[in-house]
């Protein structure tokens, strides 16, 4: 019977596949020989393959093109980077390389638009299209884009009293603002709460154009914005969800002529085992399609279609690379694999919100396989992982520790969101800054004396440590 480790990935799954092959009994990611990273730098160490970053961009961008021919669409296909993914610079980059548009979230994004046009990699014709909840200092630094010539910066209203603070700022511009408005979608029925709080209900829509937003010369509405958070799946949440959109679009679009573009935002899905099936040429085409109907029987322009994204970007360019320091069989059932860090801190959204990633052995794949809990170094009773995507047990190669080489293990495409969401050094998600801290003590006569340990984090600081 057939038991070793390369045994058990070649009979579950297609192997090699795109991205993952063996070269001399050692896994390669992308074609990159990891044994070689490993030994050039040691574990542990995360790593970013920058030129899938293009490959995605690419691959999106011919899908809809091939799709709007396909249904003679007369719109036209528009790429986002949402930047909340992957702030770095590096990465960043290589994504308006391809000539993205871009996603900001916050405030401190705006400052990091400014370093890209001073670093001449974009020019003041990108879209901007500004999503997040707009506080003063977020709609200032809108305000100064487009006084500064960023004349397609689309502010989305996530809400309908944002709107009077916009017009606050709109009404001292040369050129009219832009503006979209997101729709508040129903969640899926296990999320706690029914509606999202992020956007406007749908039914409140077109009252709320007639009421503040026609016949206004200093804002001009050109997007309805649809996002899904669970991202773009062929199921029929997302379809009943796209469908209300449609129908919002249509009546908005009918009054509203300035209308021109619909932004599906909501990602792509990435492989997250290697067992992964997504028809993306399937779900662009029926996209497209259904737009196209929608906008022929209404008899109405087709608009511009935008989508925002994000994780599909960017996660597939990263991994994260650990070494085994002990194995541990704390009963007769479970064996334990300590890695030389935290996985808590590493890959964040595994132990908050259960997400899967690809894990795979590095080296002996000619070994028999067993089943393994993996543990991080943390006290954390959280600190570990146990099992694959869809529930499936973890399994990696027996070894001796006793052996001249470590076993080495890998955690796959985890490019987006975990740097961020575990604060990696000091960069928070959305580029949100963390707050001052004030600590507050007793002096020798017992009244309370309170100072600043340390104030607010400042936008120099985070885009400092992003590579700006």
């Amino acid at each position: 019977m057939k038991n070793t480790y390369f045994d058990l990935i070649d009979q579950s799954y297609y192997f090699p596949q795109e991205g993952f092959d063996l070269k001399d009994g050692y896994l390669t990611f992308n074609g990159v020989s990891l044994k070689y990273l490993v030994e050039k730098y040691g574990t542990p160490f995360k790593l970013m393959y920058l030129p899938r970053v293009g490959e995605q961009i690419k691959r999106a961008r011919n899908l809809f093109n091939r799709a709007l021919k396909k249904h003679n669409y007369q719109g036209k296909y528009f790429y986002a980077y949402c930047t909340k993914c992957c702030h770095f610079s590096h990465v960043v980059k290589t994504a308006v390389k391809e000539g993205v548009e871009l996603e900001t979230s916050s405030s401190f994004d705006i400052d990091l638009i400014y370093k890209l046009l001073e670093d001449g990699d974009i020019d003041k014709n990108v879209i901007i299209i500004h999503n997040g909840y707009k506080t003063e200092d977020y709609l200032q630094k809108i305000a100064r884009l487009n006084q500064d010539g960023f004349y397609n910066s689309i502010l989305i209203l996530d809400s309908k009293s944002e709107l009077q603070r916009v017009k606050k700022y709109a009404q001292n511009l040369e050129k009219p603002l832009k503006i979209g408005i997101r729709m508040a979608i129903d969640e899926e029925p296990q999320t706690a709460y029914y509606t999202s709080r992020l956007g406007i209900r749908a039914n409140e829509v077109l009252d709320f154009y007639f009421d503040e937003i026609e016949g206004d010369d200093t804002i001009s509405l050109k997007m309805i914005h649809f996002f899904i958070d669970s991202g773009i799946k062929d199921n029929m949440y997302y379809w009943g969800e796209f469908q209300k959109a449609m129908k919002l679009f249509v009546e908005m679009k009918q009054a509203c002529p300035s209308i021109k573009a619909i932004d599906l935002g909501g990602g792509f899905p990435i492989r997250n085992n290697l067992g992964f099936e997504y028809d993306y040429e399937y779900i662009i085409n029926e996209l497209v399609g259904n737009i196209a109907t929608a906008c022929r029987e209404a008899d109405i322009e087709e608009p511009d279609i935008f989508t925002e994204f994000g994780k599909y970007t960017v996660g597939e360019s990263g991994a994260i690379i650990f070494s085994v320091l002990e194995q541990k069989a704390q009963n007769d059932a479970e064996m334990w694999y300590m890695v030389d860090n935290s996985l808590m801190n590493t890959i964040p959204d595994a132990w908050s919100i259960n997400e899967k990633f690809i894990m795979l052995a590095l080296n002996k794949w000619d070994h028999e396989y067993t089943k393994v809990n993996i543990g991080g170094i943390s006290c954390d009773h959280s600190d570990y992982y146990n099992s694959e995507d869809m529930n499936q047990q973890l399994f990696l190669p027996k070894y001796d520790p006793a052996s001249d080489e470590p076993l080495y293990i890998g955690f796959f495409h985890t490019g987006a969101y975990q740097d961020a969401i575990s604060g990696y050094g000091g960069i928070k998600h959305c580029l949100i800054p963390a707050p001052k801290l004030i600590v507050i003590d007793r002096d020798e006569t017992g009244n309370y004396v309170d100072y600043v340990y340390r104030n607010e984090q400042t936008v120099t600081e985070m885009l400092d440590i992003l590579g700006y």
